[in-house]
């Protein structure tokens, strides 16, 4: 064997046995849930009194929600004298003037609401709730992003939680009102139940770090100052400051059963965008407080927790390469024997893989009745996350660079059912040279399926094909939703709703 082969299949199985060992790293999450499900954090009687809560609502260009969003808050079922909203808006379009009218509306009904707006957008997210802190009375702060629409009671069944003073933040699972919109919806919501039900439920019920999600969630005001705040040196500032707050001692609380209903994305850019900023701004804080985790004086089993959930983004670029070595790596190993090939490639391949499918498949088991019609997007959702291999890895490269780049929002529509649509409106993402490299890879991967069925490598075909309809559906989705229809500024009057 030549050493360029040798070199090509030390990279390939190197690469292969990272990427099994963070697919081994599911199923141990999975036993962490089912292990400790007997410790899930049951609430107290109502606190008494009842502390003042100030909810903060911070927005950046959303004229299609604001509405509806500022409206959900304001039917809290909490005392108003012991309730404050803060609407935080750095807008620069018509969604300032949709965001004042609610709140006018709001105010002129008894609700202690407030409207901020800052012009130079310092900080992004973390500068504009760190500004509200400032006004704010609160010795609790919630956060709703644009999207969500809380429900009525979700300060009376969220707030009990408090009653152990060492608490710090308490965390709801996110719904999804239009997850039935498409393909893609479906599998993000997929996707992001894995995440809060089996990540933050194992990690929470074993005594392990868990993070904040920006939104949904109410911080007691002092774990926040206790922390150093606010800080905006990674586009994540909700998953910064919740290990710095967990570090200071402060316990977190995740409530599996309290769902805040909000809209995933419906277009593949939009999508991409959200998933840049997330991949980024986790590897920022990798860089930024790994080293003190490890040296912090807590559990080992604390302490290989966070290095995988921080970590876990350098994995996209081990796909990169993956995908790059696959086929002279097929190449060299057929020549060998392909029987060989199976021995060590597949058991890799399977570790990594089938890991992935257990995972989302007992979660979906876990909180849906119908899981088994679920079960069909498992495929598709592996698919995509192969397919975002390319975004989240500029991401993670942006991030190991040093590279300052803006905190994108990510556009929200308003698409509650079937018969809404986003054709035409406001807030589309640009398309760039990214698709098209998604696009070669997914023809690259179409050749070398043609090429794995005339030599009869019928064992690789599964995992070829994975990544073949992923780099093609990503690619070719961001394009064609790119110029489905040119957007269209509405009016205020329309913008609101009314």
């Amino acid at each position: 064997m030549t050493p360029i082969a040798t070199l090509t299949l030390a990279a390939y199985f190197f690469v292969l046995i990272i990427l099994a060992v963070y697919g081994w790293h599911r199923y141990y999450l999975v036993y962490l849930y089912m292990k400790y499900r007997d410790r899930q954090s049951q609430p107290g009687p109502a606190l008494d009194p009842l502390p003042i809560v100030t909810i903060q609502l911070p927005l950046y260009n959303e004229m299609y929600v604001a509405d509806r969003l500022i409206e959900a808050v304001c039917r809290m079922d909490y005392p108003r004298d012991r309730l404050e909203i803060q609407v935080l808006d750095d807008s620069t379009d018509e969604t300032r003037s949709v965001a004042e009218l609610a709140v006018r509306r709001c105010a002129a009904q008894g609700v202690d609401i407030k409207y901020f707006h800052r012009r130079d957008r310092a900080g992004y997210k973390s500068g504009a709730l760190e500004a509200g802190m400032k006004e704010a009375r609160g010795e609790f702060i919630g956060i709703f992003d644009a999207d969500f629409i809380p429900t009525p009671d979700f300060l009376a069944r969220l707030m009990p939680h408090f009653r152990d003073p060492k608490v710090g933040m308490v965390q709801a699972r996110w719904g999804h009102i239009n997850e039935d919109y498409s393909l893609l919806t479906k599998i993000q919501a997929i996707l992001l139940d894995g995440h809060f039900v089996l990540e933050h439920g194992g990690r929470n019920r074993s005594g392990r770090f868990f993070n904040f999600n920006g939104t949904a969630g109410v911080w007691r005001r002092r774990a926040i100052d206790d922390a150093g705040g606010w800080q905006h040196d990674t586009l994540t500032e909700d998953l910064d400051l919740s290990y710095r707050a967990q570090l200071r001692g402060w316990r977190f609380v995740f409530v599996s059963d309290l769902i805040a209903p909000a809209e995933v994305p419906v277009e593949m850019n939009a999508f991409k965008s959200q998933q840049h900023r997330w991949a980024k701004g986790s590897i920022q804080t990798c860089r930024k407080l790994l080293p003190t985790i490890l040296r912090a004086n807590l559990p080992l089993g604390v302490k290989a927790e966070a290095f995988f959930h921080l970590t876990a983004n350098f994995n996209y670029i081990l796909m990169c390469v993956l995908s790059v070595l696959m086929f002279p790596a097929m190449v060299i190993r057929y020549n060998m024997g392909w029987y060989e090939m199976l021995l060590i490639d597949i058991p890799l391949f399977f570790a990594a893989t089938f890991s992935f499918c257990n995972f989302y498949l007992f979660c979906q088991r876990q909180i849906h009745a119908d899981w088994r019609t679920r079960a069909k997007y498992i495929p598709f959702l592996m698919s995509v996350g192969i397919g975002l291999s390319i975004n989240n890895t500029r991401a993670v490269v942006e991030a190991l660079l040093n590279k300052e780049t803006e905190f994108a929002r990510t556009p929200k529509y308003r698409i509650e059912g079937d018969a809404d649509d986003w054709v035409g409106k406001k807030y589309r993402q640009s398309v760039a040279v990214q698709p098209l490299v998604e696009l070669l890879l997914g023809l690259y991967f179409t050749w070398t399926v043609f090429y794995a069925l005339a030599a009869g490598i019928y064992g690789t075909l599964p995992f070829l094909v994975l990544f073949q309809v992923g780099f093609l559906y990503t690619g070719l989705l961001s394009v064609v939703q790119q110029y489905a229809g040119e957007p269209v500024v509405l009016n205020t009057q329309v913008a609101s709703g009314k």
